[in-house]
C-alpha cells in the first residue's frame, strides 16, 4: 500500500528510528529489564513535564486517563470547560462516570477565559475542573498559564488539564503552574503511534484519588504512584511503545526544549500566512491560535474564501498527502492542517506547494 503522509491532527508522521525503536526484543513487564527501562527514562519523562513528580505510562488513549482524572479527582461536582468537540465530550463522561457535572460552554473557535472560570468556581459547587488546552477540533489554544492562576485561589478544587495536542509544542511547567492532573497521548506531537498515554498528577490529587471511592483500578492514581515507585506500572504496559519513547525523548533533547517550542510556533505562523495569502480566515479567535494545527475557515463563519474540501482532500491525497476536512459539526466547514511533531520548514514548504496546486480552480 502507498504511504500517503499525514497532515492531520493525530495520529501524525511517525519517524523510521521510532518505528525501529519499537522492534527492540521484548522483556518481561515484571522483570528487571522493564524496571531498569522504565527508570532509565523517568528523568526525561520528569524533565519534560517540568516537575519532581513521577510520571506515569498508562496503555490506552489520552481518554483512558481524562476518564481516569474523573473516577480519581470528582467527590463532589466537577466543570467541564467546554470550546469543542473534546472538552464538550468531557461533560458527558463525566456523567457517565456517575458524577456531578455542569459545563461552561463557548462558542466554539473562541477560547474559554479565567474570568468565566473564577465566576463558576466562586460558587463553592465544585471540587474539580477540566480544561482541554489545545482544543483540537477548532484549533484553539485555551490560555492555560492566566487559568491555572487561580489555583491559587481555589486550592481544594483539582485543576485536570489536557494537554494532548499542545504537549512538547509549547512550555507546560507542570509544578510551576500548579495544575494537578496534567495528561498527554503518544500520538499527536509526541510523533509516536497512538496506544500510549502520559500523566503526572500533584500530591493533593493522590490525596483526593485516595479517599475516592469506586475509582476503579486500571486508571487508579495510587496505583499507579504505588507502582512507579518501583519502575513498574498497575497492568501490562505496550512495552514496544516506551522503547519508542525512549527514542522519542533522545529526539526531543538532542534539539532542545526551546527550540521545539520554537520550531512549531514558527511552522504555525508560516501555516497561519500561506491561508490568508490564500483569501481564507481562520476558525480560532485572534490571539488564541494554535501552534500544532490550523484550523482554517471554510464557511463555518462568516468571511473569506470557500471551497469544496472534499474535493481537496481528494486532490492532496493523489499527491501523497493526506489533511483533515474538519471535525464535527463544523466538518467541511473547516479544513485542518497539522505542523506537529516532526515536521521542519521543508516538509511544511512541501505541503502549501501541493495544497496550492491542488486549490487551482476550486
Amino acid at each position: 500500500m502507498t504511504h500517503s503522509k499525514l497532515h492531520i491532527p493525530g495520529p501524525v508522521e511517525v519517524s523510521e528510528k521510532t518505528f525501529r525503536a519499537m522492534t527492540t526484543p521484548m522483556v518481561g513487564h515484571r522483570s528487571a529489564d522493564f524496571q531498569e527501562l522504565y527508570g532509565r527514562i523517568q528523568p526525561s519523562l520528569q524533565s519534560l513535564f517540568q516537575t519532581k513528580q513521577l510520571v506515569f505510562l498508562s496503555t490506552s488513549s489520552a481518554w483512558g486517563v481524562m476518564e481516569g482524572a474523573i473516577r480519581n479527582c470528582v467527590q463532589k461536582k466537577v466543570l467541564n470547560c467546554m470550546c469543542g468537540a473534546f472538552s464538550d465530550k468531557w461533560l458527558d463522561v463525566s456523567r457517565r462516570c456517575g458524577k456531578e457535572a455542569e459545563g461552561l460552554e463557548v462558542a466554539w473557535g473562541s477560547p474559554v477565559l479565567p474570568e468565566m472560570i473564577d465566576k463558576k468556581l466562586e460558587t463553592g459547587e465544585f471540587d474539580a475542573l477540566t480544561l482541554v488546552h489545545n482544543e483540537t477540533s477548532t484549533g484553539v489554544l485555551n490560555p492555560l498559564s492566566d487559568i491555572a492562576s487561580l489555583k491559587e485561589k481555589y486550592p481544594e478544587i483539582m485543576f485536570i488539564v489536557d494537554t494532548v495536542s499542545s504537549f512538547s509544542v509549547v512550555d507546560i511547567p507542570f509544578d510551576q503552574l500548579g495544575i494537578d492532573v496534567l495528561l498527554t497521548g503518544s500520538q499527536k506531537a509526541l510523533a509516536m503511534p497512538p496506544g500510549l498515554s502520559l500523566f503526572t498528577v500533584s500530591p493533593a490529587a493522590l490525596e483526593r484519588a485516595a479517599t475516592t471511592p469506586d475509582r476503579g483500578y486500571y486508571f487508579d492514581f495510587v496505583e499507579f504512584q504505588k507502582n512507579a515507585e518501583k519502575n513498574m506500572t498497575p497492568s501490562t504496559p505496550s512495552i514496544s511503545h516506551i522503547y519508542a519513547l525512549e527514542s522519542k525523548l533522545e529526539d526531543i533533547f538532542s534539539e532542545g526544549m526551546e527550540a521545539r517550542f520554537e520550531r512549531h510556533a514558527t511552522l504555525s505562523e508560516r501555516v497561519r500566512h500561506w491561508a490568508t495569502e490564500q483569501g481564507f480566515t481562520l476558525f480560532p479567535d485572534a490571539g488564541y491560535e494554535s501552534r500544532a494545527l490550523t484550523c482554517i475557515n471554510n464557511g463555518a463563519k462568516a468571511g473569506g474564501r470557500t471551497i469544496d474540501v472534499p474535493t481537496l482532500q481528494k486532490r492532496v491525497k493523489e499527491a501523497g498527502v493526506t489533511i483533515d476536512g474538519g471535525y464535527g459539526k463544523i466538518k467541511g466547514k473547516t479544513f485542518r492542517l497539522s505542523n506537529m511533531g516532526d515536521e521542519t520548514q521543508e516538509s511544511i514548504d512541501t505541503l502549501l506547494g501541493i495544497l496550492d496546486d491542488s486549490l487551482k480552480g476550486l
